[in-house]
């Protein structure tokens, strides 16, 4: 039997459950593991799964789940939500984008190892594997039928469409496409947009700056908040060893290693990986950015030039930066100024550059930068 295993969100690796789970289903197949996302390509790296979870693809869990449906006799969609009822939601939603529902079995594993945790059987045809399961992993067993697949919550009157969020507890960010965009005030979140353009959230408070970022500043890029990607609360909620997953045999502290291919990541931190292939050296603009980023760099071996300005919204905890950084802090609301002109002097308005050495890049942002400057950290 050809097995197919859709992993999402980071949380299902770092419990072990997704490494556990995968070899319970090899005893009784060959298994095709995939997972997307950003985070938990993060916690593949530091479980030391790279060579039994594919992370090549960014694709989103509906599509993995499409494109193993052609190869796999059945499908298993791990996950771990922060409660039930949010992995149900989010089930839906991916159930909800699927062009054939019924195409192979489909079965759902929320938050395995949890007592809340449950097994759905999706369709008609996964539920003998869902008994199966359920009785191997000693978790209760959901129908389909118990509840009804909900499409995305959007509400739409002429030009304006509201994103209904569900899940969301208050206090929490929310985001759009990797960009924090407001804070939640209530439980009841919508995001409201008119002519692809975010201007407010029913329940929640709007951050200004994040809706600038999100639309590309004076670029004014509209978005489609239908498949825009859309999450609450911090970007990876469990406890985890960060892992290097190589290193640059240069000398850093020294200034004079050759740089060769420096990034130039801008509020984009879920492009990460892709941005940072082949790279020496990033430099990273934004407090979030910095932080997220860096801390995936670091599983690359990858130094970063930080530019920040206190504007932090805490996405990112146990935060881990590659020895040899510097984290640039300016003033208030410099950081995307200096960013913009960094990109426009320093990288011709691209995400690449090469370098002579980390010594030259270094100096020639600290003079952009110049009397905004606060302060440094060197790592």
């Amino acid at each position: 039997m050809k097995i197919g295993v859709v992993i999402h969100g980071p949380e299902v690796i770092d419990s072990g459950q997704a490494k556990a789970i995968i070899d319970i289903l090899s005893a009784e197949g060959e298994v095709c593991a995939r997972l997307g996302g950003t985070m938990g390509r993060t916690a593949v790296i530091d479980a030391g799964l790279e060579n039994l979870i594919d992370t090549s693809q960014r694709l989103k869990p509906s599509e993995s789940i499409g494109a193993l449906s052609a190869t796999s006799d059945v499908v298993f969609l791990l996950n771990h939500g922060k409660t039930t009822e949010t992995g149900r939601a989010f089930g839906n939603i991916v159930i909800s984008n699927l062009q054939d529902m019924d195409n192979k079995p489909l079965v759902h594993i929320e938050r395995p190892g949890c007592p809340d945790g449950e097994i759905i059987s999706w369709n008609t045809s996964a539920s003998t594997h869902a008994i199966k399961m359920s009785s191997v992993l000693d978790m209760k067993m959901s129908e389909r039928s118990m509840f009804t697949i909900k499409p995305m919550q959007i509400e739409t009157d002429g030009q304006r469409t509201i994103r209904k969020i569900s899940g969301v507890h208050m206090g929490e960010n929310i985001l759009v496409n990797g960009v924090v965009i407001g804070k939640a005030e209530t439980e009841n979140i919508g995001i409201v947009v008119e002519n692809g353009f975010v201007t407010s959230i029913e329940g929640g408070t709007v951050k200004e700056h994040g809706i600038e970022k999100l639309h590309n500043y004076e670029n004014k890029v509209p978005i489609d908040i239908k498949s825009a990607w859309v999450k609450s609360g911090s970007l990876r909620r469990s406890d985890f060893t960060p892992r290097i997953g190589r290193n640059i045999e240069s000398s850093i502290d020294s200034g004079s290693s050759t740089c060769g291919k420096v990034v130039m990541i801008d509020h984009a931190a879920e492009y990460c990986f892709e941005l940072a292939d082949g790279a020496q050296f990033a430099v990273t603009v934004g407090d979030d950015t910095t932080s997220i980023a860096g801390d995936i760099l670091y599983r690359l071996g990858i130094p970063i030039i930080g530019i920040t300005d206190g504007d932090f919204d805490g996405l990112s905890q146990n935060t881990h930066i590659y020895p040899g950084s510097i984290i640039l802090r300016l003033r208030s609301g410099h950081d995307d100024i200096v960013g913009r002109h960094i990109i426009e002097e320093l990288f011709g308005g691209k995400n690449t550059a090469s370098f002579d050495t980390f010594k030259i890049l270094k100096r020639k942002i600290i003079k952009i930068a110049g009397d905004s400057i606060i302060s440094f950290v060197h790592y």
